[in-house]
């Protein structure tokens, strides 16, 4: 890491709370010597967690107060209104007053999108932010939007889409593999080498088939220049390399992703029974264990967690309301690579001749 980089943290967030969110973030200091922390919440229940960290640095980690927690079940409108002092909410007010170059939260996802909109706005061109994350296919990786901030989007939303996401893997990509923090000078000077392709998901690849949002949108992203669009993809192709950027309204695009998570974890199960069910098959799986073990870590969801949400005018991160501690740390360094890099001024950049 090249500079300081200030990353709030929701320590309140997720199925875990304190007990996961403050070790696993106080973990990624080991290897980043730029990287500051503030944890915000309630300071009684996050300080038990620090001293007993042996990466604990009084001069590189701060708490921010909180009075109030975001539940998982709170409905976004409610917390608009009466949770002010929450955790989240204060998080995203720091990346709003420049104290943070970043936010990460495990927390209510409709809330964080909500309080995300209201405090930090759009950029100008953008008209609804949208959620992306990298996930993998046979040919290394692909990255999604949007996984769920937008039930309906009209042609023009999933342009913007598009273009967000073709800028954000052109700068993101040399990071996005491991997910590591990296030198951010000298990938944001090598991150234009190829266009990304781009596919607009859809149920078939003629021109005709596809609600008129689709098609219309089908149309944009054809004349577009700055986008290298591969036309229509179908669900079943795109993880075998037929696009590097695919774009869905958040409908399409949750329902995938939940369907992607279930058919894994199906897999697994299913292999994990038939190993069991005779001796045969259990020796077969010992004597392949190290292919299996490929596999299960190229597959492994930990390594994906951290999905970003694109088009506002600062950098928020949500994490799997479930992330166990090797997964939140994933996020944290997610976030902490896009907050080197101001991706928002990225972002900005690509759209100012359309404002």
């Amino acid at each position: 890491m090249t500079q300081n980089i200030f990353l709030a943290v929701d320590a309140m967030g997720g199925d875990f709370g304190p007990s996961v969110t403050v070790p696993a973030s106080l973990d990624c200091l080991v290897n980043s010597p730029g990287l500051q922390l503030i944890f915000v919440g309630l300071p009684d229940k996050i300080s038990p967690f620090l001293a007993c960290h042996p990466a604990y640095d009084p001069n590189r980690v701060r708490i921010e107060a909180a009075t109030e927690v975001v539940a998982m079940d709170d409905k976004p409108s409610i917390v608009l209104r009466s949770k002010k002092n929450s955790s989240m909410r204060i998080g995203i007010d720091l990346v709003k007053k420049g104290e943070a170059g970043a936010f990460v939260s495990a927390g209510n996802t409709g809330a964080l999108m909500a309080i995300s909109r209201l405090v930090l706005k759009t950029l100008p061109g953008i008209e609804r932010p949208a959620i992306i994350t990298s996930i993998p296919s046979l040919s290394g990786h692909f990255y999604m939007l949007d996984l769920g901030a937008n039930v309906d989007c009209s042609a023009e939303q999933l342009h913007q889409f598009a273009l967000m996401g073709t800028v954000f893997v052109q700068c993101m990509r040399p990071l996005i593999v491991e997910k590591k923090i990296g030198d951010a000078q000298s990938v944001s000077q090598n991150a234009i080498v190829q266009l990304p392709r781009v596919g607009l998901l859809n149920i078939g690849e003629e021109e005709i088939k596809g609600n008129d949002s689709v098609k219309q949108a089908h149309l944009l992203l054809g004349v577009d220049s700055r986008l290298n669009y591969v036309g229509f993809v179908e669900a079943d192709s795109i993880f075998f390399g037929s696009a590097d950027v695919v774009v869905c309204d958040g409908f399409v695009g949750n329902v995938a992703l939940k369907s992607m998570e279930g058919v894994a974890k199906l897999i697994g199960q299913t292999v994990k029974q038939s190993v069991k069910s005779s001796w045969y098959l259990s020796l077969l799986a010992f004597l392949g264990r190290p292919g299996l073990e490929s596999v299960k870590h190229k597959l492994d969801p930990k390594r994906y967690n951290g999905a970003s949400m694109l088009g506002l005018k600062g950098t928020v991160v949500k994490s799997h309301g479930g992330a166990d501690r090797e997964s939140f740390a994933h996020a944290v360094r997610w976030a902490a690579n896009q907050a080197e890099l101001n991706v928002p001024a990225l972002l900005l950049r690509c759209f100012e001749d359309q404002v």
